[in-house]
């Protein structure tokens, strides 16, 4: 690896730690030089811009989380509703530990940005979900694209206002188990 690519990398790493522990809006290229121990104008060789940054950090995001799901489905049986469940528990789990990255990742201007293809980093987890809507739901109405639409919506809403803390105040739910099984079954039907 040449240095400059460790940099590079290095740049991401510590943006996504920042991000992660204090939120996208702590993201300044000032603020992770300095963290990663580089002069103020290091980051600006790689990243002409903040929003470059952003949509660094938010790729590394997304393959972290498609490692995370590969990784989880090579363990898990071949039944879709099984492989579905161990989905959502993973996005769910990568939204609470990735909190700040999570939040970036869906960021409507930094998908339309086109800086580094990143809404073609994104669709192949959700082509994803769909192949397995499809296995686990084989009827043609609504398409098996809309039901994993609205799966992925819910389950981004139940991770989202979980780290908000809404859910376990409105719910009493003390784990998310429960809430994204019921998801699964609003979506899907019941399991048979």
């Amino acid at each position: 690896m040449r240095a400059d690519e460790g940099l590079r990398d290095r740049l991401i790493r510590v943006g996504g730690q920042l991000v992660d522990h204090e939120g996208p809006s702590a993201i300044s290229l000032r603020e992770i030089a300095r963290r990663a121990g580089v002069s103020h104008g290091a980051p600006r060789r790689y990243f002409p811009t903040h929003l470059e940054l952003l949509s660094a950090i938010a790729r590394d995001g997304y393959t972290e989380l498609t490692a995370r799901a590969t990784a989880a489905l090579a363990e898990t049986p071949a039944d879709p509703r099984a492989r579905l469940a161990a989905l959502a528990r993973v996005y769910f789990d990568f939204a609470a530990t990735r909190s700040g990255r999570y939040e970036l990742m869906f960021r409507h201007d930094l998908l339309e940005s086109g800086h580094l293809r990143l809404r073609d980093t994104s669709l192949p987890l959700f082509l994803l979900l769909t192949d397995l809507v499809a296995q686990a739901r084989p009827e043609p109405e609504p398409p098996a694209q809309v039901v994993a639409g609205a799966l992925w919506a819910n389950l981004h809403g139940i991770a989202q206002l979980w780290n908000w803390g809404s859910l376990p105040l409105a719910t009493g739910a003390t784990d998310p188990g429960a809430l994204l099984d019921a998801t699964l079954t609003a979506h899907l039907g019941p399991a048979a």
